[in-house]
């Protein structure tokens, strides 16, 4: 079963949740058994960490707010507190009438301190009574419906003694009518199993695990992890809600379903303030339009909501129910900027998403925030840094995490939970992408969500096709928001890019990633950053990593702030229009976070922080940008610099004569004579750069491998302060040719064979933006390369490269008839250069 769709609510405060007053019977009885005076407390754990809000949390006042905050009811209560708690074994009777011997705090997960478990179990009880207030006039026309926010992952649901429930799926909600499984009018007994195997199966988990590897994953969350809550309803009442702004028509649509009866209508009406802006009525189930004239439209800077108010009416128009809700008015989608590419834009002009991740762990409640301020905090930060977006990073929160992005105005880009790293087993493909859709659907009406990733660096990924299918699917399914495919479709276990969706995503640590945009989908940086700060007191394990450390505040700020600066060039060269930065708060091992685990400390000088945030969203707007034109270059097919190898390293066309250093002699080549290097020492160095590499050029070279492995091989480079400033290499990572820059590869299609001879050309455009790879006198491959690159630096060597300030990736084999260009060949030029055989 699932839950109702949520839709505002009013602030309501919750009845305090009442502690086990007695022990109801099987179905059919109401006897009250008094618990024994031994009976054992809940205590509180001991975190690692402890948040300003652990000592906030008790047994009375376990996240009491109104749960569910677009679809609300003025009649309803908490059933969060003190339940009892055991160890389930697999095939156990339900524990009907019997008392457990453990106390835990819902719903706060069990290997979490705040609920007093602090322990993992692969399966478990929960138990606790619960009266129904008399003035609800339940089973007098009224029904109880029974809400559970999230359980992870299977669960089943008794009350007294009647399996009223079956759920799997730990980050959507689901409810029941249990009106008929009532006995009586006094206590009534609820019991919950819940199962939670975590990465022992196939199941969606983020990144939760069962034992937390001290590095990118964390310490799972299993069992009762959101709100527990009743609520009494009609017997005709209305069962969902659905809203989606229509700027350009100036209405929002509005669909309520009904369940209860036939015949039945809505009215729907939006208030700004007291004041009606727009009434609907019409048939429960189908599409209301209702006007929103002259509409204050929703963006980060104004984030304006509209009230609605949804009233059920019978056949003779009487009231029967009515839902408080709320929407905003905005629009996402694409346009172009001044400077031609695509971009991302809200409400039809330009802005650029500059996010945070939010990956929504917790030192005292884990997967679950200890109050409902603490998870506002994260938000209120990510606003004060200058932050306009969040990424909320493969974990679905409660409903009320979403109704402060959208009050607090932060887009927000939504993540599937993944699975394991590697593919989802075939049997548990269809449950991930029933999942995804759920969560789809749940969350269609938050204003703030403008985005749907249903993958993540491949993690869970089993097929390029099924990822791009998946991806037509969630836009089919909502077509107002970006279906991002594929989140780091660069990175890790990824398959490739589907070309599916609406979004090319990469990420580079420490990046910024430089996509550009590709025909219709926009480009971003989906994960960069990383940088890390360790502070005393305040880490989870006592230590921890990050992509890379800083010794200071000052230090770290600073280099966050330059790391800033080049998302502005990003944007500016490329064309990327959203940045997500590595994150909001320190997780466990990862001390990346501007704010450590448990929250009480800031890293970074935070004004520096938000001026540089500002300084991005005003810069990189799509405004032109004059790219350098490069000079025409010397004309012909010698180029500025030819190395027959002839018996000499001589440049035949200049005065850029090489040296021979280490393994290299010379042999039978291709035309004559060539070098054959040893795969270890052996290179040719000029001595000085030949190629101006902050303007165009080409690198073309005839090789013969030796060995086609894993390992890199490097024909032509020119070393940089650090890495080369471009490799016309073998990828050994990809077993293929490639023009490559470190990061960025123009990769040939197939392995080349050892023992035979090939003609290399690579070409870097700065018009274009691209490096590109000739394999035999064709286009073999081409690359985003966008980002200025800056003067020469280094010699131009032929044998070897430079990465991470080191020599690396020798060649094993023979090179012969290098060429040196100062501008970017045709592909008419490069065909004759390689038929000429020189």
């Amino acid at each position: 079963m699932r839950r109702l769709d949520r839709r505002l609510g009013h602030s309501l405060v919750a009845a305090a949740a009442a502690l086990l007053v007695g022990l109801a019977g099987p179905a059919g009885s109401a006897a009250a058994v008094t618990p024994p005076a031994d009976a054992p407390a809940w205590h509180v754990g001991i975190p690692p960490l402890a948040t300003k809000w652990t000592s906030k949390v008790g047994p009375d006042n376990a996240l009491p707010e109104y749960p569910r905050p677009q679809l609300t009811r003025d009649k309803w209560q908490n059933l969060n507190g003190v339940w009892e708690f055991a160890r389930a074994d697999a095939g156990q009777a339900v524990p009907a009438g019997q008392s457990l011997n453990e106390r835990v705090l819902v719903p706060y997960p069990i290997e979490s301190a705040l609920s007093g478990i602090q322990r993992h179990e692969d399966r478990m009880w929960y138990r606790r009574t619960f009266t129904v207030p008399k003035t609800w006039g339940v089973g007098s026309g009224q029904r109880l419906q029974l809400h559970f926010g999230a359980v992870d992952y299977d669960a089943k649901v008794y009350v007294n003694g009647t399996l009223v429930a079956t759920h799997r799926g730990g980050y959507d909600g689901f409810d029941a009518d249990v009106t008929d499984a009532l006995a009586g009018t006094g206590p009534q007994e609820l019991i919950v199993w819940a199962e939670d195997l975590t990465d022992a199966t196939g199941q969606p988990i983020g990144k939760q695990r069962r034992t937390s590897d001290h590095g990118i994953f964390y310490q799972g969350s299993s069992g009762i992890w959101r709100t527990v809550w009743m609520e009494p309803v009609p017997a005709a009442s209305i069962s969902g809600l659905t809203t989606t702004p229509d700027v350009a028509g100036g209405a929002v649509s509005v669909s309520a379903t009904a369940a209860g009866g036939a015949g039945l209508r809505v009215k729907a009406v939006a208030k700004a303030g007291s004041k009606v802006v727009g009434t609907a009525t019409g048939a429960a189930g189908t599409e209301l339009r209702v006007p929103v004239p002259n509409a204050k439209l929703w963006s980060p800077d104004s984030p304006f909501l509209y009230d609605l108010q949804v009233t059920l009416l019978d056949g003779g128009d009487k009231a029967v129910d009515s839902v408080g809700s709320y929407f905003g008015m905005r629009q996402i989608g694409t346009a172009r900027g001044a400077d031609g590419k695509l971009r991302i834009a809200l409400n039809g002009r330009i802005l650029f998403n500059l996010a945070n991740l939010d990956q929504g762990f917790w030192p005292d409640g884990l997967y679950t925030a200890p109050t409902d301020n603490a998870l506002k905090f994260d938000l209120e930060q990510d606003k004060a840094m200058g932050f306009n977006a969040v990424r909320k990073h493969i974990k679905v929160e409660p409903d009320r995490w979403y109704y402060w992005a959208d009050k607090l105005g932060l887009m927000v880009w939504q993540d599937m939970p993944a699975a394991n790293t590697g593919p989802i087993p075939e049997q548990w493909r269809g449950q991930f992408e029933s999942e995804l859709h759920e969560m789809v659907r749940e969350h269609s009406s938050f204003t703030s969500i403008v985005a749907w990733v249903p993958f993540n660096e491949g993690w869970g990924e089993w097929d390029r096709a099924a990822t791009g299918r998946i991806a037509d699917d969630v836009k089919a399914q909502d077509p107002t928001r970006l279906v991002d495919a594929h989140s780091g479709v660069n990175c890790c276990n990824s398959h490739g890019d589907a070309g599916r969706g609406d979004v090319v995503d990469f990420h580079q640590y420490l990046g910024p990633a430089s996509p550009s945009p590709s025909g219709d989908r926009v480009a971003i940086d989906g994960e960069h950053g990383g940088f890390g700060l360790k502070t005393s007191n305040h880490m989870w394990f006592g230590d921890g990593q990050a992509y890379e450390m800083e010794p200071d505040e000052a230090t770290l700020t600073s280099k966050y702030v330059q790391n800033q600066e080049a998302v502005i060039t990003s944007a500016k060269a490329c064309g990327i229009s959203a940045s997500i930065y590595t994150q909001i708060t320190d997780v466990e091992a990862e001390l990346n976070g501007f704010y450590t685990y448990d929250r009480q400390v800031a890293k970074m000088d935070l004004n520096q922080v938000k001026a540089i945030n500002k300084k991005i969203i005003a810069q990189a707007d799509g405004s032109a940008t004059n790219v350098p034109q490069p000079s025409p270059g010397t004309p012909g097919l010698t180029g500025i610099a030819f190395y027959p190898l002839d018996g000499t390293a001589q440049d035949a066309a200049g005065d850029h004569d090489s040296t021979v250093v280490g393994g290299a002699a010379f042999v039978a080549g291709k035309n004559g004579d060539g070098v054959q290097f040893d795969g270890a020492t052996g290179y040719l160095d000029a001595g000085a750069p030949v190629l101006d590499t902050a303007s165009d050029y080409t690198a073309a070279a005839w090789v013969k491998l030796d060995r086609a492995d894993g390992g890199f091989q490097t024909v032509v480079s020119q070393d940089g302060p650090t890495n080369s400033d471009f490799y016309l290499q073998y990828s050994g990572a990809d077993q293929r040719f490639a023009m490559s820059f470190a990061g960025v590869r123009a990769l040939a299609p197939v392995k080349p064979n050892p023992g035979q001879w090939y003609h290399l050309a690579g070409v870097r455009d700065t018009v274009k933006g691209e490096l590109r790879l000739y394999v035999d006198g064709e286009l073999a491959g081409t690359a985003s390369a966008c980002l200025p690159q800056s003067g020469p630096t280094g010699h131009t060597v032929i044998g070897r490269g430079r990465f991470g300030g080191n020599p690396v990736d020798y060649l094993d084999g023979t090179a012969d008839q290098v060429h040196l260009y100062d501008r970017a060949l045709s592909a008419d030029e490069i065909r004759q250069l390689y038929a000429s055989g020189s």
